[in-house]
């Protein structure tokens, strides 16, 4: 899903420079590559069970976001949820919806769809994630923490460097 992704965007967004690696990281960081909660990955790319996140509700160290979506893809009708393996909130995920699997909808619970659609996210503003200033940028874009920006940065460079050997 993170190839595929970064080979779409190398193709209808060459400027933006996207690696597979940060995707992988991010996705690592949001829900185990679809694992959370025991879940696992099925042939058809969506989890055993949906990956619906803690309500976002203004609790200690939870942001308050109001219902976005009537309940349609995290269930709740009060506040949000984020969604799926890269953790969209609904709102977001309406704005950058793909349909990476080509199945005719864009579902944020299936890995290519969600992969293709955070780094269309990632990418958004001309950014160039080839310099350090725009992915950054990027990455705080998706959570603007610097110990989640680290994270992501260390797992990413992992990956990268354990698929150069």
């Amino acid at each position: 899903a993170y190839g595929n992704a970064e080979l779409v965007l190398r193709s209808t967004q060459p400027a933006c420079h996207l690696s597979w690696a940060t995707l992988a990281g991010i996705g690592r960081i949001e829900s185990n590559h679809g694992r959370f909660g025991g879940a696992v990955l099925q042939d058809d790319g969506r989890p055993s069970k949906p990956i619906i996140g803690v309500p976002l509700d203004g609790s200690s160290g939870v942001r308050a976001i109001r219902d976005t979506d009537h309940g349609q893809f995290d269930g709740d009708p009060d506040v949000d949820r984020a969604v799926g393996p890269m953790q969209f909130i609904p709102s977001t995920w309406r704005k950058w919806a793909s349909d990476a699997n080509l199945d005719g909808h864009g579902d944020p619970q299936q890995i290519d769809d969600a992969a293709l659609s955070a780094g269309r996210y990632l990418c958004a503003g001309d950014r160039d994630l080839a310099t350090p200033k725009d992915w950054w940028a990027a990455v705080f874009s998706y959570n603007n923490s610097v110990p989640y920006g680290q994270k992501v940065f260390g797992l990413a460079d992992d990956y990268a460097r354990a698929a150069s050997v």
